[in-house]
């Protein structure tokens, strides 16, 4: 079957393309408001973009052209923090994913501990193995819009903390400890499977 994004309803397109496009790697983003406001919320349009100079995106949506917090905060501070999202902190992430007041911080509601970053101010997830704290660097909102559409971020790695658990010799990350869960469609999600190795031509 052939679908024109133009003929479909939104949700329509959301199921297509987040059950298409498997497994996604979550951004489990900190900000801090300018009032000083810690907050903590995944994101599933999320990746790194390169490593010279290290990158990483991630995209929110506007529901009813509404910015969410994460947004607000990173385009008024210019700066948040990656946490990775491991299979015993899933069920955490889950909870930091629900809408509260601004003026409360998910990093309480899911009994997370915030700890201070080197070079940025939005909180760490201590908890996490592998964090990265960055700066934005640029932003994109996309254009011609039905539902309020969605912002782009894209922030520089100013600085990497990875846990000695899941460090291997010569920089390796060690897939058996880490342990990453990746984002489905729905309410669905994976860990690593079978992993197979095909040499480069």
């Amino acid at each position: 079957m052939e679908f024109d994004p133009k003929n479909l309803e939104q949700s329509a397109i959301y199921k297509l393309l987040t059950g298409a496009v498997i497994p996604r790697p979550i951004g489990w983003i900190s900000s801090i408001s300018e009032d000083g406001i810690n907050n903590l919320a995944p994101f599933s349009f999320f990746n790194a973009i390169g490593d010279d100079p290290p990158h990483v995106m991630f995209s929110t949506v506007r529901g009813n052209n509404t910015n969410k917090d994460t947004l607000n905060n990173v385009l008024s501070t210019k700066q948040f923090v990656v946490n990775m999202v491991t299979e015993e902190l899933v069920e955490q992430m889950n909870m930091t994913s629900q809408s509260i007041p601004a003026n409360e911080s998910e990093f309480e509601l899911a009994g997370l501990t915030p700890i201070t970053s080197v070079k940025v101010k939005p909180m760490r997830v201590k908890e996490s193995p592998i964090t990265f704290e960055c700066e934005l660097v640029h932003h994109y909102s996309l254009e011609n819009h039905k539902f309020g559409g969605a912002t782009m971020i894209v922030g520089k790695i100013i600085m990497m903390h990875i846990d000695e658990s899941v460090l291997l010799d010569n920089y390796k990350i060690n897939m058996n400890t880490y342990k990453p869960v990746a984002r489905l469609a729905g309410s669905n999600y994976s860990k690593i499977g079978e992993i197979f190795s095909i040499k480069r031509g």
